[in-house]
């Protein structure tokens, strides 16, 4: 076989990979019949494995998290064991607890679970290295956007209303009337996203008429964020405009 026939059949092989869990990410239906096993059953389920097969399996839910990730939405362990663990459900938590190790002592990464109840997981990465220059060398233009919304909420006690993050992003050429030149539909950038994210919440403050509502931090801001970084970006975030 030649190495150009080769290298097309590994690519093609990458890539029906890659279309394999973007085909099931999307599916959020819940799996009622897990229930997480005990210690006594993960052994007696590990004593039927080889080490191998519990390592590529383990290479499998990270990968599979990795994709989920891409986008920064939580990850159900619903999903994980519905289209990775499948028959290896028996030693999930040994499998869980390998991925953690993997993502923290290889990518320097740690996986959380943020909801103890559905058992939904993010991925955290410190952001505290080079966020407070990000408006200043816009890489990543929404990060620049999310801390300025996480600083008005932190500068306003935790709470902020709707109408003065708006009015605080005009004044830096970001007006949710208007189709911005790299956030596009920022009001779904704010919104949407961030909430899916779970860098904010965005909460409907009752008894308001018209409807009112207000932000907070998320879960995933209170376990990225440092707070002196933050302050260090409020002090830059003044003298500088978001770009577009």
């Amino acid at each position: 076989m030649s190495q150009r026939k080769r290298a097309s059949n590994t690519q093609s092989s990458q890539n029906k990979g890659s279309q394999r869990w973007e085909a099931v990410l999307g599916d959020d239906e819940d799996d009622p019949s897990f229930t997480q096993p005990s210690t006594s059953q993960v052994q007696k389920g590990l004593d039927r494995l080889t080490p191998a097969q519990v390592d590529l399996k383990t290479a499998e839910v990270v990968q599979f998290i990795f994709v989920k990730d891409q986008k920064k939405f939580p990850i159900r362990r619903a999903d994980i064991v519905k289209h990775v663990v499948k028959e290896y459900r028996n030693i999930y938590p040994e499998i869980i607890k390998r991925v953690g190790c993997v993502f923290e002592t290889v990518f320097g990464l740690k996986l959380v679970e943020i909801d103890s109840k559905n058992h939904v997981y993010i991925l955290i990465n410190k952001l505290e290295q080079g966020v407070t220059a990000s408006l200043v060398f816009p890489s990543n233009p929404k990060t620049g956007l999310l801390f300025v919304i996480l600083s008005i909420v932190f500068m306003k006690g935790g709470v902020v209303k709707e109408s003065m993050v708006w009015n605080t992003l005009k004044k830096l050429r970001v007006d949710q009337g208007e189709r911005h030149e790299i956030f596009g539909d920022v009001k779904k950038v704010v919104t949407d996203e961030f909430v899916r994210q779970r860098y904010l919440e965005y909460v409907r403050i009752p008894h308001t008429e018209p409807l009112e509502f207000e932000f907070r931090w998320g879960q995933r801001a209170d376990m990225e964020v440092s707070k002196v970084k933050l302050l260090e970006f409020i002090g830059q975030v003044r003298h500088c405009r978001l770009p577009g």
